[in-house]
């Protein structure tokens, strides 16, 4: 059932009165404008909101090693000890409002386009592995596209006041959102919101990867059984964002320097730019760090990002599922 915006867009066009490509647009239109993709989009933001709360200490160190890369201690409680200890005891939840801010219109954003498409494409149907790795990519490249000056903002905010052990790092002085996008623009030019945007491109294999494990699984789940237990979707949503984060760390690095903007290339002392030096930036951190360099920060990133994901998608299906019961309406299994 494609919920009261199908229907509403379907009655619109009496039938004989329009011709069949008006129809089948007008179909079109009703599935991406419906309710069930609107319930979707909210229910994944809140579901990222409530994940990435419990975890955000997690994701700070999981930040700091990956762009204070002369940070000596390795492991994801040594640093967060460190920077409570020099910082303050809420030091790990600093940036947290505009982190927060960017999540939840980064997850509507995706979750809305990817459920919109799949409500087009699949159409009732059992969907595959193909169709949910192709809808996971076309909704991340729009995700990318749409909030990553948020997010370049937000790592500006969540890193400003940290005691930084490379000396290469320019500090910064944002008041808040609104002056970080102001000074941003002033100071960088308007291009620089979209700092990190090549990496990111690439990364929306990512949750596309992680989407179609979590697809996958769930498919073969559902032949088995009548529906999935709250562990069953935390163990499936956990090992599909495992695999997608190995898979897709080192570009994730890179995206988080990028986004920072606040190193400077010797001996030029010129900041960094954007897409010219992701493959600069992938071979100097192998050049200093070995192989292995490419992956520093992938335990506290793994630890935070298998946790929340799982969480996200745990949260998510629940909120769903209740608000499609609680309104009445059968929630299609497009799966």
């Amino acid at each position: 059932m494609a919920g009261p915006g199908a229907a509403a867009g379907s009655a619109a066009i009496p039938a004989g009165s329009a011709s069949q490509p008006e129809r089948a647009a007008a179909a079109a239109m009703a599935s991406v404008a419906s309710y069930e993709s609107l319930v979707h989009a909210v229910s994944g933001a809140l579901g990222s909101v409530t994940a990435m709360t419990v975890f955000f200490p997690l994701d700070t160190a999981r930040l700091r090693l990956q762009v204070d890369e002369k940070r000596k201690s390795k492991t994801t409680p040594a640093v967060l000890l460190e920077i409570i200890k020099e910082e303050g005891l809420l030091a790990p939840y600093r940036g947290w409002f505009p982190v927060i801010s960017s999540l939840c219109c980064s997850n509507f954003v995706y979750f809305y386009t990817f459920n919109s498409l799949k409500a087009l494409w699949v159409k009732g149907q059992h969907s595959t592995t193909g169709k949910d790795l192709v809808l996971g990519v076309v909704a991340g490249v729009a995700n990318v596209l749409l909030t990553t000056p948020l997010w370049v903002v937000n790592t500006r905010l969540k890193l400003q006041g940290a005691k930084f052990r490379n000396e290469d790092i320019v500090p910064t002085n944002y008041k808040g959102i609104i002056d970080a996008f102001h000074q941003i623009i002033r100071d960088e030019g308007v291009l620089a919101l979209w700092n990190g945007t090549f990496p990111s491109l690439l990364l929306v294999f990512n949750p596309a990867i992680q989407f179609m494990f979590y697809e996958g699984f769930k498919r073969k789940l559902l032949k088995r059984q009548v529906e999935l237990t709250s562990l069953d979707v935390f163990v499936i949503g956990a090992i599909a964002k495992a695999v997608a984060t190995t898979l897709t760390y080192p570009l994730q690095t890179v995206q988080s320097i990028l986004r920072f903007g606040r190193h400077r290339l010797n001996p030029e002392n010129r900041t960094l730019g954007s897409l010219k030096n992701v493959f600069y930036l992938l071979r100097e951190r192998v050049r200093r760090f070995g192989l292995m360099g490419l992956y520093k920060g992938l335990e506290a990133k793994l630890l935070q990002t298998v946790l929340t994901a799982a969480l996200m998608i745990l949260v998510y299906e629940k909120l769903t599922a209740a608000t499609f019961t609680v309104m009445g309406l059968k929630h299609s299994r497009r799966h």
